[in-house]
Parts: structure tokens; C-alpha cells; sequence
């Protein structure tokens, strides 16, 4: 039996508890550092990446905790965000995060990247009627053979320009905090109605 895209999105929304909508239509998202959850405006070009960005978890398996969502963003650097400037710009600091945090799991998922070619050039709603598998065959490869000299030097500059990235975002976004918090609180209380049936 095949499982659609449009299928396991539903269900990847249900099992992390985002909503039946994913959240995509919420002012504000939180990015969770840690324990912290830092707010950042849901703006129109991270709603259009994060649909595909989604997908991408769906097809490479990384988890929506904090080591794999800096195991996913450095997937999608290695696999190319074209069309989708924010991605990129977001998932360069997941990478640098990465590089400090969780370096192996985080320098392996490059690597499949480089060998991977992600969704964001291709049609999204065709893409939700297409089979998980065949999309998994078409976007997703795996390392070979091990790391080059290349490859880390690669990882490491793209790790210090995701570093110059994260700090700004984070000095830009740090005056948002106690707004942000007050909606990410907001739809934590919306969710949890929903999954009580009270909404």
C-alpha cells in the first residue's frame, strides 16, 4: 500500500501536535534553543519554506527536536534551497548551531545533503498527491565513501557564516521576546484544547 505526501503530512502534524494546519497560518513561530523558545514572526517566506521544509522531514526521517531540526537544516543546505532565501538563511544558523552541538550528526546530515536536491524548486501541491517512496527515491541520497577534505572545509565556512547569521537574528529578534512569548503561549493554549477536544 503507498502512502501520499499529503498523507504523512497529516499524520506528522498530529504525531508533533502542530495542528491541523501546521501552524502555517500563525502570526508568530517558536524556535526552541534549548529549553528557551525564541519568537520569530511567521513571515511570508518562511511560511512558503516551511511547507517544504516539512516535507523534508517527512522524507529524510530527521526528528522536530532540537538535534534534528539542526540535522534537517543542514540537510537542506547540502541539498541546495533554491527559490527559498529564508530557508537558507535560517538553516545556515541551524547548521552553525549544529557544527558547536551536535557536530557528527549534524556534519553527516550535510553530507547526505550534498548528495540529496530538496523540494523547494518543485510543485508543492503535485508533490503532496506523489507517493513518499518515489519522492524518497528521487530527492534523498546517502554518503558513499568517507568525508573529503572538501567536504569539511565546506561545513566549517558555511558554519561560521551560519555563526554570523544566528548572532544577528538573535540580537535582531531579542526586542520581540516578551511579545513573542505572549502568542507562543497563546497557541500552546490553543493546541492543548484542540488535543482535549475543548476548542
Amino acid at each position: 500500500m503507498t502512502t501520499t505526501m499529503r498523507d504523512a503530512l497529516a499524520t506528522y502534524f498530529r504525531d508533533n501536535g502542530f495542528g491541523d494546519d501546521g501552524g502555517y497560518g500563525d502570526a508568530w513561530v517558536d524556535f526552541e534553543l534549548g529549553p528557551i523558545p525564541m519568537p520569530f514572526p511567521n513571515t511570508s517566506g518562511r511560511k512558503w519554506a516551511v511547507r517544504f521544509h516539512d516535507l523534508h522531514h517527512i522524507l529524510t526521517g530527521y526528528r522536530t527536536n532540537t538535534v534534528g531540526e539542526l540535522e534537517i537544516s543542514a540537510w537542506e543546505i547540502g541539498a541546495g534551497c533554491p527559490n527559498a532565501k529564508t530557508a537558507f538563511v535560517i538553516n545556515l544558523s541551524g547548521l552553525a548551531s549544529g557544527m558547536f552541538f551536535a557536530h557528527s550528526r549534524t556534519f553527516a546530515a550535510f553530507r547526505r545533503g550534498l548528495r540529496s536536491r530538496t523540494l523547494y524548486a518543485e510543485d508543492y501541491e503535485r508533490t503532496l498527491g506523489e507517493d513518499v517512496e518515489a519522492v524518497r527515491a528521487r530527492h534523498v541520497g546517502e554518503p558513499s565513501s568517507a568525508a573529503t577534505l572538501g567536504e569539511r572545509a565546506r561545513f566549517v565556512a558555511l558554519g561560521l557564516a551560519g555563526t554570523i547569521i544566528g548572532l544577528t537574528f538573535f540580537a535582531l529578534c531579542l526586542p520581540l521576546l516578551p511579545l513573542g512569548l505572549v502568542n507562543v503561549f497563546r497557541k500552546r493554549a490553543r493546541m492543548a484544547r484542540e488535543a482535549n477536544g475543548t476548542a
